[in-house]
């Protein structure tokens, strides 16, 4: 009895995590490309609100080399992947998402040469909060740059 009950659960767990991928899958949430991404005037839009986003001014010697850099820290970046780089208008935006919901966050990156800043925003797509990760991606990101 305590067999066919042992075997039940291994039965009943090993169908859990086959299926647990799958059905995460079905509720990936992506969310739409927000309309507003990208500089507005010569900066990135301001957040609408911190409990969400994160934004962040970084000086710096050579931008040029700073958005090097942050490119390949993104890039180096689990579930990261980089969808616009545009070094005219020296602008970068990427999407991460999170590991086991999938909620897409863009990532904004914008060189001000004439300043010699570099100013990061990441936002969440869907959510009133996001538990400060927005906030850590880019102190990781600066974290990088500081290092290079």
């Amino acid at each position: 009895m305590i067999a066919r009950s042992l075997a039940a659960v291994l039965v009943m767990t090993t169908l859990f995590a086959l299926t647990l991928p799958w059905l995460l899958g079905l509720f990936h949430l992506v969310g739409p490309v927000p309309l507003d991404l990208g500089l507005q005037g010569s900066q990135l839009r301001p957040c609408a609100s911190p409990a969400h986003c994160a934004y962040r001014r970084w000086s710096v010697d050579d931008t040029a080399t700073a958005m090097a850099s942050l490119e390949q820290a993104l890039i180096a970046s689990p579930r990261t992947t980089v969808v616009t780089n545009d070094p005219a208008q020296r602008y970068l935006h990427a999407t991460a998402s999170t590991p086991l919901m999938g909620f897409v966050d863009d990532v904004e990156l914008h060189a001000d040469q004439a300043n010699s800043v570099i100013e990061a925003r990441s936002e969440s797509r869907l959510g009133e909060s996001d538990l400060g990760v927005n906030g850590q991606r880019l102190d990781a990101l600066e974290q990088a740059l500081q290092d290079a």
